[in-house]
């Protein structure tokens, strides 16, 4: 299925006003279809007018309370998907501010409870000393001061018992040279002091290590509802079900390639006392 990035997150309109038509068709009040669906008649005209973003579940049900026909019920679905998909624009979000994107961030931290990162080519600001974070942040033009304290504050979720965090790092990843030889040896040192947290797991997957696929992004998942992926123009959301469950099971075959507790330790040691000598 092709998006166009401009269609992406923008279909939600569209879509509650193709089920308003379905139901007007079926002679059917927004009361009456409620009923049938086991929803409020609120929450379906949230959906109608496009201020609620209905998962699958929901859109299963209205359209078997409309008895839609099968090729209505297959374009309304692709429709649902693209208003699930979501294209956040890099120069966008920088024109905004990015304390503001690490405050959307903290707010999804906040709401969920298992966290899993696959980071492909650096580290990500949970893991980062402030060093790091200030670097790799230097080739934006611009003041970052408040962009770094609320990367800085985020790292507090990290001792939150209630939640669990799995973090892959390719080698690239953790050896990359953003910093001068002895800041990247407190880096690695860093990583491995968090492997002691009981709710982190932290694998590593050395450069020379066979892998069930070829990895093209970095990508977060949070719980089984949301995956991020990074690519240096933007950041891809998805919500739809299937694509959350294509990066779960994406995830699941880089977990077992991975590096955990005393090997994971024993490597990052390694990459430490290669960067000190």
């Amino acid at each position: 299925m092709t998006f166009e990035p401009e269609e992406l997150g923008k279909s939600r309109q569209e879509l509650g006003s193709m089920l308003r038509e379905l139901r007007k068709a079926a002679g059917l009040s927004g009361d009456r279809l409620a009923a049938r669906c086991a929803m409020s008649q609120s929450k379906v005209s949230r959906i109608e007018n496009g201020q609620t973003r209905p998962t699958l579940v929901d859109i299963e049900a209205l359209l078997t309370a409309l008895e839609a026909p099968p090729e209505v019920v297959a374009e309304v679905a692709a429709l649902a998907r693209t208003a699930n998909t979501e294209w956040q624009d890099a120069r966008g979000l920088r024109r905004k501010g990015l304390d503001k994107k690490q405050r959307e961030l903290a707010g999804l931290e906040a709401s969920s409870a298992e966290f899993r990162f696959f980071l492909l080519s650096m580290i990500t600001g949970l893991l980062s000393t402030p060093e790091y974070i200030r670097a790799s942040l230097a080739h934006i033009p611009g003041d970052h001061s408040k962009a770094i304290a609320r990367k800085l504050e985020r790292q507090e979720v990290l001792y939150d018992r209630s939640k669990r965090f799995t973090f892959l790092l390719t080698e690239q990843a953790a050896r990359s040279p953003f910093l001068a030889p002895h800041a990247m040896a407190v880096q690695l040192d860093r990583l491995a002091s968090l492997t002691h947290l009981p709710n982190v797991r932290l694998g590593v997957i050395p450069l020379d290590t066979p892998l069930p696929g070829c990895p093209l992004n970095t990508f977060t998942i949070y719980d089984d509802r949301l995956a991020t992926a990074e690519m240096s123009t933007g950041v891809m959301v998805f919500r739809d079900p299937r694509d959350v469950r294509a990066y779960v099971e994406e995830f699941a075959a880089y977990e077992g390639c991975a590096l955990f507790a005393e090997e994971a330790r024993a490597k990052l040691a390694e990459w430490s006392a290669a960067c000190r000598a």
